[in-house]
């Protein structure tokens, strides 16, 4: 379930600046990379084709690539900010969050993403990608002089890392998931098939947040211990009794994110889902 627009200051795992432990700064990339992308949001009467991105830094690129060409999109790898510039929306992939943080802020990328966030780019977050849009992360892990890890914030909400469990609790469910349309021979109404691995979940969205998909409380372990700054009990009276719904995919604005991999199952509503909001269309 959804909680109420936050009330109090959020912990400091939130989007932040300044380069990684021993990272090698931005380079002079990075300016001209902030600049606006091509027009992104525009309708297909003003382009041929949609470019979406797809940070290749760590995780399943190339899944996310045979994804949106498979659906008659163009995808392009970005390692680089002078890559940004050309792109119409960005995929953040599924893989380590504490590593493509690192690596992004090592690669210059990181404040340049967080200018084009801000400024409206279409980015879409597949699981660890969730990680990366979040304002907030409830269990940030720390490099070795105790740094919490960072995110490209955006998304208002909070989420806890590996909430479902490690790699041998990996498991799949069926989800109604809002705003699909029919692709291909699956149907906008039929159920999402959903692969969780290692993945995070939910717990707190504000008010711009829309609530896209929930696993039912009947497949969710128990929620996890309280976030920094949060009082015991905050997960509501029932957490240590009872399991609820976690929320596994959401949207506000021009960011999508799921919690789950849409990419390795051959589901392609999700992507689908995310070019029609490039194009205006969703």
């Amino acid at each position: 379930m959804t909680s109420p627009s936050f009330s109090a200051p959020l912990p400091t795992s939130g989007p932040t600046s300044g380069p990684a432990s021993g990272a090698a700064s931005s380079d002079s990339e990075a300016g001209a990379a902030a600049t606006a992308p091509r027009t992104a949001g525009a309708t297909t009467s003003q382009r041929r084709d949609v470019v979406v991105g797809v940070l290749a830094v760590q995780g399943d690129v190339r899944e996310h690539v045979a994804t949106i060409e498979s659906l008659g999109g163009r995808a392009v790898p970005v390692r680089r900010p002078s890559e940004l510039p050309a792109i119409d929306g960005l995929i953040i992939p599924g893989g380590e969050s504490t590593t493509i943080d690192k690596l992004t802020r090592t690669f210059g990328l990181a404040e340049p993403l967080r200018e084009l966030i801000a400024g409206g780019l279409p980015v879409y977050g597949s699981c660890a990608g969730m990680i990366l849009l979040s304002d907030v992360i409830a269990d940030p892990s720390t490099d070795r002089l105790g740094n919490p890890q960072q995110t490209l914030g955006g998304l208002d909400m909070v989420v806890r890392r590996n909430a479902f469990g490690r790699q041998r609790e990996s498991f799949e469910a069926d989800l109604d998931f809002q705003g699909l349309a029919t692709t291909g021979s699956a149907a906008g109404e039929d159920p999402v098939r959903a692969v969780f691995i290692r993945a995070p979940w939910v717990e707190k969205v504000g008010d711009g947040v829309q609530v896209l998909a929930q696993v039912p409380a009947a497949e969710t372990p128990q929620a996890g211990p309280p976030a920094a700054g949060e009082a015991a009990g905050e997960h509501g009276a029932e957490a240590d009794l009872a399991p609820v719904a976690r929320i596994v995919a959401v949207r506000s604005g021009n960011l999508l994110a799921t919690s789950f991999h849409p990419e390795v199952t051959g589901e392609r509503r999700v992507h689908e889902l995310f070019i029609r909001m490039i194009r205006g269309e969703a």
